[in-house]
């Protein structure tokens, strides 16, 4: 943004050069384990008040203790302890008197970074999230400074903007060309605001009276899906015994013949078939449903159908692999979580609803 250089090094450790943002010049090493000199976004010196020398001491832990490395061919993931020999370590005790003393505070922030994880590490395998962005990392410093929720624009002016350009843009991408979006905190949660949908759509006066005066309803996922459709379906009052877990191949993906029979099935038992959950990268293998034939039904029954794109979704960005999300524009809602397989902080989630339409006026046939 100032149009000044930087020297120094980034993430990355390799020497850089470019812009930053505070429109001061910066000289020595950024983020790289030496001191920095000049002066800071406020304009105030860095040392010049107990506030900015904390987060200064704090950064510089960071950087001393390589949470922002990749790990290199030496570093280690974690530096691993039994939970009772940890506890000896960190003093975490919480005491009625306060302390002002910034020395044992920073000794703390210390140990708890070389005792943590290093997800970035490139040797970190053990969940679907993984890698450090620099810039998701600058702007999460941005967001947690400001310290705002972002409910209303009064209140969060810019981050609204940057919300409403960021939501349009993946609706476009995923085809979803006259939709609304909006982000929550974490898959579960989107997929669960999916069902929600669904239900509103099948009968709006579930707002106001539940589900008491329906039928059970019923819902479909694979076998091999995420474990949120099923916690969902308790925490919406569904139910886990009215969700259908549909038999998949040996790769990992929905039958669709099996899937019209566990239809057939509900609507025989009087029940009303609501939802259809389908994944783009299922946990486990990586699967992709066949979003194209699991469409076609959901056409045919009316049923909701909903993609839970939280790891495969980002695929959209590639020319190579994006084939395997092709159907996935006709599905009613996505989720898609940018913090798995594109690293952006933790946590980034976003559900996106293909017509808001399909909300409001178009009302579900109940059977008969």
């Amino acid at each position: 943004v100032s149009g000044k250089p930087v020297s120094g090094e980034l993430v990355s450790g390799k020497p850089i050069s470019g812009e930053f943002v505070s429109g001061k010049p910066v000289s020595g090493e950024l983020v790289s384990g030496k001191p920095v000199s000049g002066e800071l976004v406020s304009g105030k010196p860095v040392s010049g008040e107990p506030v900015y020398r904390l987060l200064e001491q704090v950064l510089q832990s960071l950087l001393e203790e390589g949470a922002l490395d990749d790990g290199g061919e030496g570093g280690r993931v974690v530096d691993w302890k039994h939970p009772e020999e940890l506890k000896k370590i960190l003093d975490l005790s919480l005491d009625n008197e306060g302390t002002g003393d910034d020395a044992f505070l920073i000794q703390l922030c210390r140990q708890v970074i070389h005792f943590s994880v290093r997800t970035g590490h490139r040797h970190f395998l053990n969940q679907l999230y993984g890698g450090l962005d620099p810039y998701g990392l600058a702007g999460a410093w941005i967001s947690e400074a400001l310290n705002t929720n972002q409910y209303t624009y009064e209140v969060a002016p810019a981050f609204t903007l940057a919300e409403h350009e960021v939501i349009q843009k993946v609706l476009n991408l995923i085809g979803f060309h006259d939709g609304d979006g909006i982000f929550s905190p974490g898959g579960s949660v989107s997929n669960m605001y999916a069902i929600a949908l669904a239900k509103y759509r099948l009968d709006p006066e579930t707002k106001r009276k539940g589900l008491s005066h329906l039928p059970p309803l019923c819902m479909f996922t694979s076998e091999d899906s995420h474990y949120s459709i099923l916690k969902a379906a308790h925490w919406l009052g569904i139910g886990t015994d009215n969700v259908t877990r549909v038999k998949t191949n040996l790769q990992g993906q929905m039958i669709p013949a099996r899937l019209e029979e566990a239809i057939q099935e509900c609507l025989a038992d009087k029940k009303i078939p609501l939802f259809v959950n389908a994944t783009a990268g299922t946990t486990v293998l990586g699967a992709f449903d066949p979003f194209e034939d699991i469409a076609t039904i959901c056409d045919k029954y009316n049923l909701w159908m909903h993609v839970d794109a939280c790891w495969g979704g980002s695929l959209i960005f590639s020319k190579k692999y994006s084939s395997v999300l092709k159907g996935i524009n006709r599905a009613n809602s996505v989720s898609w979580n940018p913090h798995k397989m594109l690293g952006a902080p933790l946590q980034c989630s976003i559900l996106l609803i293909k017509e808001m339409v399909s909300i409001n006026n178009e009302p579900h046939k109940l059977p008969p």
